[in-house]
C-alpha cells in the first residue's frame, strides 16, 4: 500500500504491449493493472516488492518488541488516538486489547503473509467503537436476545 495511487494502465494495454508496460513497471516502482471483468491487480518491480516487505517485517517486529518491554503498550495506545480517531469511544481495556491484537495481525502479515487478519481486527474494533458511540444502539446491543436473526450486514 503507498499513499501514492499507482499509474494504472488496462489489461487491454498489457496485452497489446508488455514490454512497454513492464519497463514502466520498472520505471514507477509498479503500475496498476486494471480489467473491466476482473480484479485489478500490480504489475510490480520484484525488488520494490521485496524491499516493500522487509520494511513491512521490521514494522512488525519493532511494534512486537515495544509491546514485550511494555506490557501497558503505553507508547502504541496513546499513538493509537492519531491514527484511528474513532478509539476514543473504547474503554482502555478495550483499546489495549485492539492494539495488541492488531500488532499481532500486523506481525502475521510481516511473517506468514496474511493480510487478511489486520483489517479484520481494525473493522472489528471500528464496529464496536461505532455501536459504543451512539448509547442507545449500544444499550440496545447489550440486551440478551434470544433466537436466530438471519444474515447480518455490516455497512463500512
Amino acid at each position: 500500500m503507498s499513499a501514492i495511487p499507482a499509474e494504472a494502465v488496462t489489461f487491454s494495454e498489457l496485452s497489446r504491449n508488455p514490454r512497454a508496460v513492464a519497463e514502466r513497471a520498472a520505471r514507477l516502482g509498479r503500475v496498476r493493472v486494471t480489467h473491466r471483468d476482473a480484479t485489478d491487480f500490480y504489475l510490480t518491480a520484484a525488488d520494490v516488492e521485496d524491499r516493500r516487505d522487509q520494511t513491512l517485517v521490521t514494522a512488525a517486529r519493532l511494534f512486537l518488541a515495544l509491546i514485550r518491554h511494555d506490557p501497558a503498550a503505553r507508547t502504541l495506545v496513546i499513538a493509537m488516538s492519531e491514527v484511528f480517531p474513532w478509539v476514543r469511544h473504547l474503554d482502555s481495556d478495550e483499546l489495549r486489547s485492539f492494539t495488541l491484537e492488531l500488532v499481532e495481525a500486523l506481525s502475521d502479515a510481516a511473517e506468514l503473509e496474511n493480510d487478511v487478519n489486520a483489517q479484520e481486527a481494525i473493522a472489528g474494533w471500528r464496529a464496536t467503537a461505532r455501536i459504543k458511540s451512539d448509547p442507545e444502539e449500544y444499550a440496545a446491543a447489550l440486551q440478551i436476545t434470544f433466537g436466530d436473526f438471519g444474515r447480518v450486514e455490516v455497512p463500512e
